[in-house]
């Protein structure tokens, strides 16, 4: 059947627009309940419990689950769908938490942390929603627009902490931190009323990447061929490598920023701490994305290395201090942005249009997963050496970051210079 003209320009900026709406709130709604996921767990097991990570593991384990469930989803029945899908699961895991912890219920709590991951693999799917109707020299900066409307909703939810504990124990008697999570469900049902009413058409298939579309019927996308197409491609396997390690480094460190800074007395510091590494994260993004389509993905992966060792190098010497930790966390955020752009979009124009789909979500499966061995983790390499020691190893790994990225820009050269 022909496919109806369409403008794709004009249609590509609507879904921007729509996109960008549906992750500022759901961006608040994730930064305002992620940041006391590790508070809830020290309530229950007790302030020096080195379990303080298995939140945010729990999160990003659910997170990288249904990045994969998603992105099936997306490759039979479109972006919209598959959102739908993920937001209706992240509003049914803020609601099982929230009643969890008013029951001081670990088990359930858990339970609803994992669902509740699906709102983050959505965010983080949306990005990719944003480049199907990009022209190649511009998927960078159309992605960059969603991070950065990630940046209204991530930077102002950890400071409506307060405002939902108090309402919650003043009008409802729940206990401290149930208010944040119900809040943040009740946020979720708008961003899925929006993508459910106004992300139509869907962009995947006017952009022709459904299964359907290209002749082999509904397709189970496979893991496993996934990741044999990375591994088949050079450019992705460094795409791959900047996503999971800007992800790892930057989970770890900022992880246990919260429970370092209460125990050291700055518990009222922390949430502004997080909205500033968020900000680092999401509201330089437009300008990421023009330097990544600019100057290349290869450089761009390379200076988020750098940004990463400078950041967990200042972590590192913070101390009991917590004025080293603002710049810290801002910068952490910042080379996430770059790892995260430069290889996003790297590995979007490294593999065939045809694994698209199944690829994106393969990658992000990998990134979350990764990043939530890193969560569950950092509790202990805290509790067992310490926060600096836990910051050296991010650097660590930020450094082998740029190495790779630096020897294939370079090699890259070498390549162009000969032809």
């Amino acid at each position: 059947m022909t496919q109806p003209v369409v403008d794709r320009a004009s249609l590509q900026k609507r879904t921007l627009r729509v996109l960008v709406v549906g992750q500022v709130v759901a961006a608040a709604a994730l930064s305002a309940a992620v940041t006391v996921g590790a508070f809830v767990i020290q309530d229950i097991l007790g302030q020096q419990t080195p379990w303080g990570g298995i939140s945010s593991a729990t999160f990003t384990m659910g997170s990288a689950f249904m990045s994969q469930v998603l992105a099936r989803k997306m490759s039979q029945k479109g972006r919209r769908i598959g959102l739908q899908y993920g937001y209706s699961l992240a509003i049914v895991g803020g609601l099982l938490a929230g009643f969890a912890v008013n029951r001081s219920s670990l088990p359930l709590f858990i339970l609803g942390l994992f669902f509740y991951g699906s709102g983050q693999a959505s965010n983080l799917l949306s990005r990719y929603a944003a480049m199907d109707l990009a022209a190649p020299d511009e998927r960078s900066q159309a992605m960059s627009y969603i991070l950065f409307g990630s940046t209204f909703g991530a930077v102002f939810g950890p400071v409506l902490i307060r405002p939902a504990q108090d309402i919650g124990i003043e009008v409802f008697g729940w206990s401290k931190y149930t208010g944040p999570w119900i809040a943040s469900a009740c946020f979720f049902i708008f961003s899925l009323i929006n993508v459910a009413l106004r992300l139509r058409p869907d962009p995947l298939e006017v952009s022709g990447g459904l299964n359907s579309q290209q002749g082999v019927g509904v397709v189970t996308p496979n893991l496993g061929a996934a990741l044999r197409t990375i591994k088949s491609i050079r450019n992705a396997r460094v795409a791959l490598a900047s996503m999971v390690i800007s992800q790892v480094t930057m989970v770890a460190v900022m992880t246990m920023t919260p429970v370092h800074l209460k125990l050291h007395g700055h518990e009222d510091v922390s949430p502004y701490v997080i909205s500033l590494h968020i900000a680092g994260m999401y509201a330089f993004s437009p300008l990421v994305g023009k330097f990544t389509d600019r100057h290349g993905k290869l450089l761009s992966i390379s200076v988020g290395g750098i940004l990463l060792v400078m950041a967990t190098v200042t972590a590192a010497l913070a101390g009991e201090a917590a004025t080293l930790l603002w710049p810290s966390l801002w910068l952490l955020g910042v080379g996430w942005s770059f790892g995260l752009i430069g290889g996003s979009s790297l590995l979007v124009e490294s593999v065939p249009d045809s694994s698209r789909v199944t690829v994106q979500g393969a990658a992000d499966l990998l990134m979350s997963f990764c990043g939530g061995i890193a969560g569950f983790s950092s509790g202990f390499i805290r509790k067992a050496w310490g926060f600096h020691t836990l910051s050296n190893l991010g650097t660590g790994l930020a450094i082998f970051l740029v190495v790779i990225g630096i020897r294939r820009l370079t090699s890259a050269r070498i390549a162009r210079s000969i032809l």
